[in-house]
C-alpha cells in the first residue's frame, strides 16, 4: 500500500508520541524498513520535529515539543475530515419523505 511523505511522517510521531524508541523499535510499529525509517527520522530532526537522544543503551529518538504541535494539528484535520466524510454521507441517504396529501395510488386513476 502507498503512503505519502505526510502519512509516513505522520505516522513515525504518532509512534514516537508515547516514548522515545530506537529505529528498529519504530520500523517495527511503521511496518517499514531501517533505512526508511532513518531518512525520514533524519527529515524530522533536521525541521525540529524530533530529538536524537544518545543514551548508555543507545541512540533512542524521541518526538519534539514542535513535533506535538504539529501531530495534534495533524490529527485534528484527520478527525474533520472523517466527520465531514460521514456529514455527506448521512445528507446523501437522507431524503425528503412524500407529502401525505399529495400521494395518489395507482387503483384510484
Amino acid at each position: 500500500m502507498y503512503r505519502s511523505k505526510l502519512e509516513i511522517c505522520e505516522a513515525i510521531l504518532e509512534t514516537l508520541i508515547k516514548r522515545p524508541m530506537k529505529i528498529d523499535t519504530i520500523a517495527y510499529k511503521t511496518n517499514m524498513d531501517c533505512l526508511t525509517v532513518k531518512r525520514y527520522l533524519d527529515f524530522l530532526r533536521d525541521n525540529g520535529l524530533v530529538e536524537e537522544r544518545i543514551s548508555d543503551r543507545g541512540q533512542f529518538y524521541a518526538i519534539s515539543w514542535r513535533g506535538r504541535a504539529i501531530f495534534r494539528v495533524l490529527n485534528f484535520q484527520r478527525q474533520m475530515d472523517k466527520l465531514t466524510k460521514t456529514v455527506r454521507a448521512v445528507d446523501v441517504t437522507v431524503e425528503k419523505p412524500p407529502a401525505l396529501g399529495n400521494r395518489k395510488d395507482k387503483d384510484e386513476s
